[in-house]
């Protein structure tokens, strides 16, 4: 009998992977958490039936939340990362000359479930320039000022603990909580399906930071298959490296040249930034 994990990533699109083994599954007091061994995308992460992070494509999500961020500030000492429980963007930080990298998630057990199955991306947690806060990342950026460097917001969809990473008053509170030059990176999700929400969100960022922009990766497993992240910046513009900053070797998707490619816009995106 063939098993399949099938994601239902709207009430009207479904995307299913062939499966070995189911390795791990448990409810946290949080979200259901689940571990498979897929036929085309290796070992493969779920919270609450949705895909997080699979074997073969997590280095492109993992790059490019972490180093067009990294990149594009001249000097990051401090960096903040909200959610990512699962270290891979903690991991990618960890390849610029950081000196401290807090790891703020909500949930302890995805930490603990991806040292077990996922050790190639968790392999940065382990590393003493991180500190890791089992916390509710909304209220520790809250309590914080003028600390951070970069702050990238690696979170779920905006359904459940993740919603308030979506609004206002959560990226008030990042403005506050970032040095004067710093800027904040975020997963805002598919163009092709949550639209509104990146028209939406890009009308109140405009209102905190001065300089507001969207880059595109390719994640195949993720909804719509094109994704976007969202910058903010108190200082440099994050479309161009940071004159004289070394990039690191041995990424497989991120490179300089790509850091810039991936701010050139469909115009049908352009529309949603521009609303």
């Amino acid at each position: 009998m063939e098993l399949w994990y099938t994601e239902n990533q709207t009430p009207d699109l479904r995307i299913g992977f062939r499966v070995k083994a189911v390795l791990h599954r448990e409810k946290s007091d949080f979200q259901e958490i689940a571990v498979y061994e897929t036929e085309q995308y290796g070992r493969l992460l779920a919270l609450d039936d949705v895909v997080m992070t699979t074997d073969r494509d997590e280095f492109v999500y993992h790059e490019m939340m972490a180093h067009v961020a990294l990149a594009a500030h001249p000097d990051p000492r401090r960096v903040l990362v909200v959610g990512g429980g699962d270290g891979g963007v903690v991991r990618e930080v960890l390849k610029h000359p950081v000196e401290e990298v807090h790891l703020a998630e909500i949930d302890g057990r995805v930490v603990a479930v991806c040292r077990e199955y996922f050790p190639a991306i968790a392999a940065g947690l382990d590393d003493p320039r991180v500190k890791i806060f089992v916390t509710d990342g909304i209220a520790h950026v809250r309590e914080k000022e003028n600390l951070y460097d970069v702050i990238i917001i690696d979170s779920t969809d905006p359904i459940g603990p993740a919603v308030g990473l979506f609004q206002e008053d959560f990226y008030r509170s990042v403005h506050r909580a970032l040095t004067a030059g710093g800027l904040f990176a975020a997963q805002t999700e598919s163009p092709f399906l949550n639209g509104e929400l990146i028209r939406g969100m890009h009308r109140f960022l405009r209102g905190i930071f001065p300089v507001v922009r969207l880059c595109l990766a390719s994640i195949p497993t993720y909804p719509g298959g094109l994704w976007t992240i969202t910058l903010g910046s108190r200082g440099p513009d994050p479309r161009e490296p940071a004159p004289g900053r070394a990039v690191p070797g041995g990424t497989r998707y991120y490179s300089p040249e790509l850091h810039r490619a991936a701010f050139v816009l469909p115009p049908f995106v352009s529309a949603l930034v521009e609303g």
